[in-house]
């Protein structure tokens, strides 16, 4: 299997690796992969014996010329992501504070009002049948919208500064001759210059750039150099995140029920039910289906013997779906009984946006059953993108 073939339907290697003795070693991931609930749970909960450092280990080294591009403007620090510790503690706090409970709700009317402007703007009422792309025209703009909002950007900036993350991930994952690469790092580099001047006039503000602002450069004083590295990284890093992985469950929660027309039918009969369709959608298919963890002392994981600086590949995807946890794994039910899934992480590591995600998520279904209770898949063929780092659909077609 090449990796590519992996990334678009992981679902056959997950299954055999949870069947197995021990932890099965996975060629296309370089790494041990982590198949059962029970060992990414417990892996994720022991952050001492499994750094987060290479957490997301690129496919793809950007070239010399692409690196010169970056190396010139702030944003080169490492991110909450991929850091351990105080390091960690430090990177997530004003995270924590920008994405609290109090902070979502106040937001809610703005992502309310955003997603009805855009289901508005392909199902106009009165307007009869339609079609819409809905990745292209839901699934990729509310999110952005929102965590733009969060971050206290200009609107006029987000698609823009949407765009460029994206070419950040581009250069990471994807293949491409030295002249794209340089051109991707050219829009990444001035995302980052865009970003460092925001988060200079942000710090009194009350956005979650400020929170970064102030919590990475407390202080009366100008930020450091340093500083100034590990604002603007981190900023990028959470715009990023912050929209891929709504946008990747806002694709699989319509395309699952949509494509199981009982679930679809299920939920417009009973619209409570809108909670647990988020939930199950993000079990069926984690939006971000694992990370990359590093041994840090000879240990012993679920019967394998591993050494200090031997990866593991944290399948929160195959945890989904384990057959010891989950009856039925591989059916998308909205109805089942709630069992919690790791989806969102665990531990230390949890991610501090899954209320953010799950708030767009709920306000989209209640939309979409009361005002398009006729959705329909216009297409069967449905591809999934080949990533393991915001899994949806590539394109999906509804009509009503």
């Amino acid at each position: 299997m090449d990796r590519e073939a992996l990334y678009r339907d992981p679902y056959p290697v997950y299954a055999r690796a949870r069947s197995a003795p021990g932890l099965t070693f996975v060629e296309e991931l370089d790494a041990w992969l982590v198949a059962r609930h029970a060992d990414v749970r417990e892996v994720l909960g022991r952050p001492d014996d499994f750094s987060s450092k290479g957490a997301l280990r690129p496919d793809v080294i950007p070239g010399p010329a692409a690196f010169a591009e970056l190396a010139a403007v702030p944003g080169n620090a490492p991110v909450v992501l991929s850091t351990d510790g105080e390091a960690h503690v430090r990177y997530r706090r004003p995270l924590t504070r920008g994405l609290s409970p109090a902070k979502v709700t106040a937001a809610l009317p703005f992502i309310r009002a955003t997603a009805g402007e855009l289901v508005a703007s392909f199902a106009r009422p009165g307007s009869g049948a339609g079609t819409v792309e809905w990745m292209s025209g839901y699934a990729r703009p509310l999110p952005a919208a929102v965590i733009g909002h969060l971050l206290g950007l200009d609107p006029a900036d987000v698609p823009g500064a949407i765009q460029a993350g994206n070419r950040a991930a581009d250069l990471l994952f994807t293949p491409m001759p030295e002249e794209r690469q340089v051109a991707a790092a050219r829009e990444v580099a001035a995302l980052r210059r865009m970003l460092d001047a925001h988060a200079a006039r942000s710090r009194a503000e009350d956005s979650l750039t400020g929170e970064l602002s102030r919590g990475l450069a407390p202080g009366p004083g100008e930020p450091t150099p340093e500083q100034r590295d590990e604002i603007v990284a981190n900023t990028q890093n959470v715009m990023l995140a912050g929209h891929l992985t709504t946008t990747a469950l806002l694709g699989t929660v319509v395309h699952r029920l949509l494509r199981e027309r009982r679930q679809w039918e299920l939920l417009c009969g009973r619209p409570e039910l809108a909670g647990a369709a988020i939930e199950e959608a993000a079990r069926f298919e984690a939006p971000v289906q694992g990370f990359r963890r590093t041994v840090t002392r000879p240990l012993e994981l679920a019967g394998t013997a591993l050494d200090a600086g031997d990866t593991v590949f944290v399948s929160f995807g195959s945890a989904g779906r384990d057959e010891a946890v989950f009856e039925r794994p591989d059916e998308f039910d909205i109805a089942r009984e709630p069992v919690r899934h790791l989806s969102f992480g665990h531990g230390v590591h949890g991610c501090p946006g899954a209320l953010l995600a799950r708030e767009q998520l709920r306000i989209t279904l209640e939309l979409l059953v009361r005002e398009l209770p006729g959705l329909h898949l216009a297409r069967e063929d449905v591809a999934m993108a080949a990533t393991l780092i915001h899994r949806a659909p590539e394109e999906l077609f509804l009509a009503w």
